[in-house]
């Protein structure tokens, strides 16, 4: 999609020349002394009582007087924040999905459109109009190709559109790629997508195969990867736009392209959905897709362990032990806790950066999706500071999460006879002992944990990835180049805390 923000003030938005004008109209009452078509049109549909009040109520009006666009949209956008103009664009966008509308004229200046805003509108014009058409040739593909966003001054919210308009860039990246079926986005598949992003400014790919894994000692990871004729890749992306020498930001995503649950199989019903069990994946990809439209004055990692996880003759059994990368033993009691075993070695692989800080990204636990639902993601972290700014750019970019407690006794249940530890401890708080997994393979690193269970994608008729988490994630290091937080990890270090709350 291409957008473009322009300067148009509500007198100048009716000579607009699109194919449908979609208009926000805030709550607030409208400027009675004001003329023009659209403020003309908003006063008379309001004082007839044509256009409720409330977020995502809206009035069609066709070839209305003054116009040069035949569609004119207006929809409520209630007090103007970020997340009712979020939900006013999609209702308004969901109406105007017709043959005959590929160019929209967005107006957001009725009312004091901040930065916030204008991020949230154009991430909704993508959204709302996404359409997956890869290994669907039947599928329509999205109609709606132009939008421009007509604000009061386009300067005063021009990082605010430029930031939307990454996220849209990396967000539909996360998405194309999870919603592949998993004989289309095998390890191999992901590794050259990957291997692409490497082609743009400041981006580095490198891609290691199952002799170079097995020669870092990652045999917790190549246990995973030994049921499955696809061979596991690792990939190590590296994006440097900050300070060279300064400590990079590190993301590790979850790459099991199809998840059958090995010897310890799942169930046959919504088996099909285990596709998606490489969202934390895609999420690092789509990042790193975002970061290189926007370029910030940041550096970052990518590591991707990526494999099937299948139940052939080779496949891990339970009760097997295995040595991860960190030289601690492990004893797979369940074969369907998969993510764990791939994700400990490349923790252990992101030291040797000296971070600034860790996040791993996971569609985990079933127990998170019980937990918190598809709103919230799960939010383990061994550092408050690190915590709160994961909460706080979560909240910002409408991609919220939730802190979940690390408590020492939750690691009880992962002892083991046999090995330095299970690798899982039982039903009761199953979202919790596996990050409690993941912390003994951190050390002292400042580490953070993202369980996207509930929130990488949908089921059901609207079954398709969200993209979540990308903007949480790019907000974050939005954040974090804007502050100069970048600093070696060992500074600052925090003892983990026991409350549940982020």
């Amino acid at each position: 999609m291409d957008f473009e923000l322009k300067s148009l003030s509500p007198i100048q938005a009716a000579s607009q020349v699109c194919d449908a004008l979609l208009v926000l109209v805030p709550d607030a009452s409208p400027d009675k002394r004001a003329t023009g078509a659209l403020p003309e049109l908003v006063a008379s549909v309001i004082r007839q009582g044509d256009l409720d009040s409330g977020v995502g109520k809206q009035l069609s009006c066709y070839r209305p007087v003054g116009f040069k666009s035949a569609r004119v949209q207006l929809v409520r956008a209630g007090d103007g924040s970020a997340a009712s103009v979020r939900k006013a664009v999609l209702a308004g966008v969901a109406s105007l999905k017709q043959p005959g509308v590929k160019k929209l004229g967005l107006v957001l200046s009725l009312f004091g459109a901040g930065a916030d805003a204008v991020r949230a509108a154009v991430q909704a014009c993508a959204e709302a109009s996404y359409v997956y058409t890869t290994t669907k040739p039947s599928a329509k593909a999205r109609i709606l190709q132009q939008v421009v966003v007509g604000v009061g001054q386009a300067s005063a919210v021009r990082a605010g559109f430029d930031a939307g308009r990454a996220l849209v860039t990396g967000v539909e990246f996360a998405k194309e790629w999870a919603n592949r079926p998993a004989n289309h986005a095998t390890p191999a598949m992901l590794a050259d997508a990957a291997r692409k992003l490497g082609r743009q400014r400041n981006i580095k790919t490198e891609v290691l195969g199952p002799k170079q894994v097995e020669a870092l000692g990652m045999g917790s990871f190549l246990a995973v990867a030994r049921g499955s004729a696809e061979p596991l890749r690792f990939i190590v992306m590296q994006y440097s736009g900050g300070a060279k020498g300064s400590a990079p930001v590190v993301l590790v995503g979850k790459g099991i392209t199809f998840d059958t649950g090995g010897i310890s199989l799942k169930p046959a019903p919504e088996m099909d959905e285990m596709k998606f069990d490489m969202g934390g994946a895609a999420s690092v990809l789509g990042t790193f897709a975002a970061l290189a439209e926007l370029q910030p004055a940041i550096n970052v990692v990518g590591l991707i362990p990526s494999c099937e996880n299948m139940p052939d003759g080779l496949a891990v059994k339970p009760g097997d032990v295995v040595t991860s990368m960190s030289g601690q033993t492990i004893e797979i009691l369940n074969t369907d806790a998969e993510g764990r075993l791939i994700l400990c070695d490349a923790l252990t692989y992101a030291a040797r950066f000296k971070p600034h800080s860790v996040i791993d990204i996971a569609t985990l636990t079933g127990a998170c999706v019980i937990a918190l639902g598809g709103v919230r993601s799960g939010l383990f972290s061994t550092r408050d500071d690190l915590a709160q700014a994961l909460y706080k750019a979560g909240e910002a970019a409408q991609d919220p999460c939730w802190r979940m407690p690390l408590d020492d006794e939750y690691a009880e249940g992962l002892k083991s006879s046999f090995a330095d530890m299970g690798n899982v401890a039982g039903r009761a708080g199953g979202a919790i002992t596996a990050a409690k997994f993941l912390q003994k393979f951190t050390a002292e690193l400042p580490w953070a944990h993202l369980d996207i269970a509930g929130t990488a994608w949908k089921s059901g008729a609207a079954k398709g990835s969200t993209g979540r988490p990308v903007p949480l994630l790019l907000q974050y290091l939005l954040d974090q180049a804007a502050a100069g937080k970048a600093r070696p990890a060992a500074a600052g270090a925090k003892k983990p805390r026991k409350t549940a709350r982020g």
